[in-house]
């Protein structure tokens, strides 16, 4: 009997959970599970840490401010994303970390990224801080060149955290704002 019902929660709480993730336009953790905190320096001074941002929607991002293609494209569209929000955006941080600690310092990142949201924050450290960041969350990061002309190959996805800190989804390159603003307030709205 007692297995019954539990059989009976586990279908009813994996539907609602389907249906859930159905509605996000991005691509879903399920489960959602934890995503891994970091301490590197903010743009803003100081240390930034993922857990600091935890009862707000989280926006995470990789890339460098030297980057032509997409990493301008993506901040512009997260941009826009969080102006769609209204006054909902005090909910919603977006971070990018740098795949260039060579070249992005945390006063050049700050320049770059308030030219997308003075509230976009930008995080930077050691070759090896970095790099085990990258690492915890898959990102991909090649130099190609030398001198100061060098380009970065890197993943360009966006991770979607929720307000309990949880990776609820991932957003490849692409993707229009109105997706990203759609996605944010049904993670709002939990």
């Amino acid at each position: 009997m007692m297995l019954h019902r539990f059989c009976i929660w586990l279908v009813c709480a994996c539907a609602i959970s389907a249906v859930n993730a159905e509605e996000l336009k991005a691509g879903t953790f399920s489960p959602a599970r934890v995503a891994p905190d970091f301490s590197v320096k903010s743009s803003n001074g100081g240390a930034l840490q993922l857990s600091a941002y935890k009862g707000k929607i989280i926006l995470l991002g990789f890339g460098y401010t030297s980057c032509l293609n997409v990493c301008p494209v993506t901040l512009a569209v997260l941009g826009q994303a969080v102006r769609q929000l209204g006054s909902s955006a005090n909910n919603v941080q977006v971070i990018y970390l740098t795949v260039d600690p060579e070249r992005d310092d945390a006063a050049r990142l700050k320049e770059y990224l308030s030219a997308f949201n003075a509230a976009f924050v930008g995080g930077t450290g050691s070759a090896d801080e970095m790099a085990a960041v990258r690492k915890l969350y898959g990102v991909t990061a090649e130099k190609h060149g030398s001198g100061t002309d060098y380009v970065i190959a890197h993943s360009s996805f966006v991770y979607v955290i929720d307000k309990q800190g949880r990776l609820r989804a991932l957003m490849p390159f692409g993707h229009k704002a109105d997706d990203y603003a759609h996605d944010l307030k049904l993670l709002l709205n939990e």
